[in-house]
Formats: C-alpha cells, structure tokens, sequence
C-alpha cells in the first residue's frame, strides 16, 4: 500500500494581474503543504488567467509568465505542483503546463486538443500540440547574469519520486481519443487534469462522469482543477474540484465559492491501481516503452496511514431544484467579482415592478447573503475594502442597502400595481429605493418633436415612437445615480426579449452588465415563483414576490386601456422560447421548425402558429444589431444568443425571405 495525498486547488484569478495571481498560488500551495498535500493540481492558464484575448500575442505577457513561474517555483519545496501558462516556442503560442517538483521546473506539457467552439477561442491564439512530439525551450535563468537554461517541452510524462504523473490538459479530456489511454500505457499513476471549464446548467454532471470514467478506464487517481469566479467578464468558473481514483469518487470541492482559493484532498493508494491496471484483462500496457518521453526526478514522499472517509455533507447539489439553485449562485458570483473586480462601489437596478428586474435585484441582495455566509460578514467586507459606503457596516442587510439602489420610473402608463410590486421587493431586499416620476420629461420630448415635424404625434401613427420615448427617458437619470454612486448600472433584458429585439435601445438596455441576457423569459418566470415560495438552500423564500409573480409580463408603455401584455406584443414565451431553440440552436428553417411547434403546440391554431413562426424568423433578422449592442453578458449556459461568444448571425440578411414563402404556402395548402 503506497498511500499519497492529492489535492485540486481552485483559484479566482484575474488576467494579467502578476502579484495577484502569484500571491493566490502561493496561498494554495501553502494551504495544500499544510494539509500534507505531496500532489497539487492547480487551474489551467492559472499565472496568466484564462481570459487574456489578444494579449497573449504579447511578447511582454509572455516574459511576464516566465518571470511570475520562476517567482513561485521555489513555493514548490518538498511537493509536486502543476502550473498552468502560454509558451512562445518555435514561433508558436502553446497551452502548457509547468510540472514542477521540490521547487525545480522539470519540464512543460503542452495542450493537444484546443477549445474552438462556442465561447471559446482557443485556436486563435495557440497552436495544438502534435502527439508524440517533444522538443526544448528555452528559459531564462535567475538573476542578470544568469546563463539561459533548457528544458523539455512537449508529449511528456514524469516520474516524480517513483510516482508517474501525466496530463489531460482540459479539452483533452472532452475528445473521443483522450490522451489518457496512452499514458495509462505508459505506466501512470497519476493523471492531472488542469482546467478552464466554464460554467453551463447540467454541466457539472458531465465533469463527474469524465472524471469517473477516466480513473476507471485508465486505472488511475484523476485529479481534476478549475478556474473560479468571474475571471475576465463573461464567463463564470464554478470551481467543483474532483478526485477520483479506479473509478470511485474520492472528494469534491464546493462550487461557487467566493473565497480566492478552494482546496480539496483525497488519500490515493497507487499500488491499487497499479494492481487495477494488472487485473483488468483489456488492459495492455506498452511493456517495451522507451524512456525518451519520461522525465525523472527524486523526491520523497511522506509514509502515511490509511484514514476512514469523511462523508461528504448535504450540499445544494442535492436539490431538484438544481438548475434554481445552480443560477442562484452562478449569478450572485459572478455580479460580486464583477463589481469587486471594476472597482465598482455598488449595483444600480431600473426595478420595473416586472419579473426581470425583481430577479436581477435579488439576485443582487442574494450576491451579498451568500458571500456573507460563506466568508463571515469581515471577509466579506475585506473584499470590497475599497467601498467607502460600507464603513461601519453591521450586517448583511445593511450592506446590501449600501451596495444595491433601486429605481422605479413611472409614466402616466404606470399602473399601481407595479409601484407597489416595486416598493415590495426592494423593501423586502433591503435595497436602498427612490421613486421618479419621468412623466413630464416624456412630454416634453413629445411636445418638441411634434413642433419639429409639424404634426401631433399619436398612438394610431406613432406607436412604436411614443413607447420608446418612455424607455428612454428612464435612462439618463439611472445612469446619474450610477455616477453618483460610482456604481455598476445592472441591465435587465433577458434571452427571450434579445432574441426578438423586445426591447429598446439606450432605454431598457442602459446598463455596463447584462446579468440575466442569457436566460429565457419562461424559466425565469418559474424562478421568481421558485424564490418566493422556497429560496436558495441555507435562505429564506421571499413572498414579497408574489406582488410580481401574480402579474402577467407586461412593458406598460401604452395608455392602460390598451391592456398591454409581452405575450400579446409578441406570442406565448413558451413558444417563443421553442421556436428561438429549434431555429437557433438546432438550425432548422422556418418550415421545419413550424412541424415541430405543430407537434409540440398541438392545440395553437395552424394558421396562427405559422404567422408566430414566421413573426420570430422576421424579427430574429431584423434586431441582430441590437444583439451586437448588449452589454456584455454572462454565459449560463450552451444555447447563449450572445455574438460575442456563442451565436454569430450577419446583421445584414435576406431575412428568410424564400424560406418563409416556403412556409407559407404550405399552410395556404392545408
């Protein structure tokens, strides 16, 4: 029995911040030495982040890695410790992983399998490594008049002590042929996986499985680290670290932290699956490997005693709830690093009294609760030190009152209903609230565009103008308050409404984050409900929210008499929300996709459904530019409309028009 501990550190790191990142690792090695962790596994990219774009085409970033690896090797005294860093080698930018061991560099692996797709760009900056190569690079030494060192670099494997240790460096993992197959071959104990995986529903359940399957089918202990939080803007990291070996799940780390580093250990045997490997008839290792692929290196490993298992304690994980509980979280992490990470002192909220911005409110309020419980309402302070509104501050309530304003907006086309709904929710969150009244602005414009082109505007001939007109005048004045306040103006416009252009630019769109863009109106709607009634593990529903959750969607821009609803301005989301998935995500034409909502929509008359199919394809063309105008959003999941990281569509288009021809004269023959 040769019992080792493993860990996976998972670390909130920010692209292109040197000392903070540094800093970070160094704290997660040291918290993992003083676990008696022999084998760390730290985040892909983890010295430069994940997120640095076009800057890793720099010449100084790249000098600026090496310069921050050579700073925190020597932390590796006494243990073995993945780094994570682009290399400029050969006049190409690699993916690679420093492996380095008693606070020596011994050699890099580079990423064989690039992410490409979706919101990943990976292809654009490094080149794929080619199986089976290996080569040297070059390294500057310590100090001025340090002579340059070489080290190997490429398809490698290591024997560490007389432990062997190979990579999955992220997507190569996710590949039909995973590189795990071949070091298994090879003799390894250990494989590593480190990773930038972003966050998506359901998508944990798949990291488990591939966790699992990888320990099992290559007998090994498999040790699987993440990015953390919002690193660059846009994607959020949920950090779920994972060990598995021969196939059982050893040890899971928490998601979602809010902690700079998360760390989690497990007791490996690797005479286990050393004699797993052995028993497994399929199993054929490469007997006659050669050596010219290994690089070795002494170190000693510390005699340990078996340990019973710690039962894992009941997690949010459990809930059925978990896609509820899932963008809770998701959400409230990524507005707190995005506020802590802009220097931003605090979140503005337009709150329409609509379901909407009720979410992104709580949400908000929520962001504050969770942080508090996790890191003590002093840690969670720390991190927003720079606040000067939070001085003195007692307990989360207060803080969330100092962090989040709220501000309702109201026309003569308000309804009390909504200023109530409003007044309600920000109440029973605990945000600070102020009530404008914009009416007599929107007059003003009114009166003064009237007088430009000679006629009266109205609502039988200026519809569309008179309704925007209200958004729009809503919008200089929460911008003031975010100005005011230093703050981060939330928008609130959701999946649903991107998809059909159901909103008005520089109006409802005002905002420098679009939190919930990537959602769909219909699930949101069974969300709300879901926090009112039940609320987050660990949380409190809040039934405040029945004042929104009770009232049909509505924009309430035209007079009241006129009844105004979403769904009456465009179609049932729930159909709205199909159709956006089959034409969008599935790629169908308008024809194969009006079968599809017949089958689904049974009950939808024919001619009717194929006018809302149709009405969805016209508008989907015509607003892709209101799309490319968004506010950068957070992805939460694989069917984003986002065009800057999922859903690309000209702006200029055809608009469909033979294939809704085609459409419509298969309707006209019955």
């Amino acid at each position: 029995m040769k019992l080792i501990r493993v860990g996976a550190g998972v670390l909130n790191q920010v692209p292109l911040d040197w000392k903070g990142n540094a800093a970070r690792i160094r704290a997660c090695i040291e918290e993992a030495r003083s676990q008696g962790v022999s084998i760390l596994c730290l985040p892909e990219l983890c010295i430069t982040g994940y997120g640095c774009e076009d800057a890793f085409f720099s010449r100084g970033v790249h000098e600026a890695a090496l310069r921050t690896l050579r700073e925190v090797v020597p932390a590796t005294k006494g243990m073995v410790v993945s780094l994570g860093l682009p290399l400029f080698h050969g006049s190409a930018v690699v993916n690679a992983v420093c492996l380095a061991a008693d606070g020596k560099i011994l050699g890099f692996v580079a990423k064989k399998h690039l992410a490409g797709d979706g919101i990943h760009y990976e292809p654009r900056w490094f080149k794929p490594w080619p199986s089976g190569s290996r080569a040297e690079v070059e390294l500057p030494g310590h100090g001025p008049d340090a002579a340059v060192f070489r080290c190997p670099i490429g398809d490698l494997l290591f024997e560490v002590g007389d432990v062997r240790i190979g990579f999955e460096i992220c997507e190569d993992a996710w590949v039909a042929q995973r590189p795990g197959a071949a070091l298994a071959a090879k003799g390894v104990d250990v494989i590593m996986n480190p990773s930038a995986s972003h966050f998506a529903f359901g998508k944990q359940a798949v990291r488990e499985r591939l966790v699992l399957e990888g320990s099992r089918a290559f007998g090994v202990s498999y040790i699987y680290s993440n990015l953390l939080g919002n690193e660059a803007g846009r994607i959020i990291y949920d950090g779920g670290a994972l060990i598995a070996c021969n196939g059982k799940m050893m040890a899971r780390g928490p998601r979602f932290s809010f902690a700079d580093h998360r760390l989690t250990t497990a007791l490996v045997d690797v005479d286990a699956t050393r004699m797993s490997q052995a028993r497994t008839a399929s199993f054929q290792p490469d007997l006659a490997r050669p050596d010219s692929d290994c690089v070795w290196a002494d170190l000693k490993y510390p005699a340990l005693e078996p340990v019973a298992a710690l039962a894992e304690p009941t997690s949010w994980e459990a809930s059925p709830r978990l896609k509820h509980e899932e963008l809770t979280r998701a959400l409230a992490l990524g507005l707190f690093d995005y506020l802590r990470k802009s220097r931003s002192a605090g979140l503005v909220v337009s709150l329409s009294g609509g379901c909407d911005s009720a979410v992104v409110a709580t949400v908000s309020a929520l962001m504050v609760d969770l942080g508090v419980a996790e890191l003590g309402l002093a840690g969670f302070l720390d991190k927003l030190r720079y606040v000067q509104r939070l001085a003195g501050v007692r307990d989360a309530r207060e803080a969330a009152r100092r962090l989040l304003t709220c501000v309702y907006q109201s026309t003569r086309n308000s309804s009390e209903v909504t200023r109530s709904a409003a007044r309600a929710v920000a109440d029973a969150i605990g945000a600070e609230f102020h009530e404008l009244d914009v009416d007599a602005l929107v007059g003003r414009y009114t009166e003064m565009v009237s007088a430009a082109v000679g006629r009266s505007l109205g609502w039988g001939t200026d519809d569309v103008t008179l309704q925007n007109i209200q958004a729009r005048v809503r919008g200089p004045a929460a911008w003031m308050i975010t100005n005011i306040q230093n703050a981060l103006l939330l928008s609130t416009s959701n999946r649903s409404e991107a998809a059909v252009g159901y909103a008005t630019m520089d109006g409802d769109t005002c905002g420098g984050l679009s939190p919930i863009a990537g959602v769909d109106k219909a699930f949101l709607r069974q969300y709300l409900v879901w926090l009112e009634t039940e609320g987050p593990a660990g949380l409190r529903p809040i039934p405040a929210l029945a004042a929104v959750t009770c009232q049909a969607p509505t924009a309430e821009l035209r007079p009241s008499e006129q009844k105004q609803t979403d769904e009456k301005d465009l179609m049932p989301y729930d159909l709205l929300d199909a159709v956006e998935r089959a034409a969008i995500r599935d790629k169908l034409t308008p024809l194969e996709v009006y079968k599809q909502m017949r089958a689904a929509f049974p009950k939808i008359e024919a001619t009717q459904l194929g006018a809302w199919v149709a009405r969805f394809f016209e508008l989907w063309c015509r607003n892709q530019w209101k799309r490319e105008r968004y506010a950068p959003s957070f992805h939460l999941d694989d069917e984003n409309l986002d065009p800057k990281t999922w859903c690309r569509f000209p702006i200029l288009s055809s608009g469909y028009e033979s294939e809704l021809e085609e459409l419509r004269a298969y309707i006209a023959r019955g």
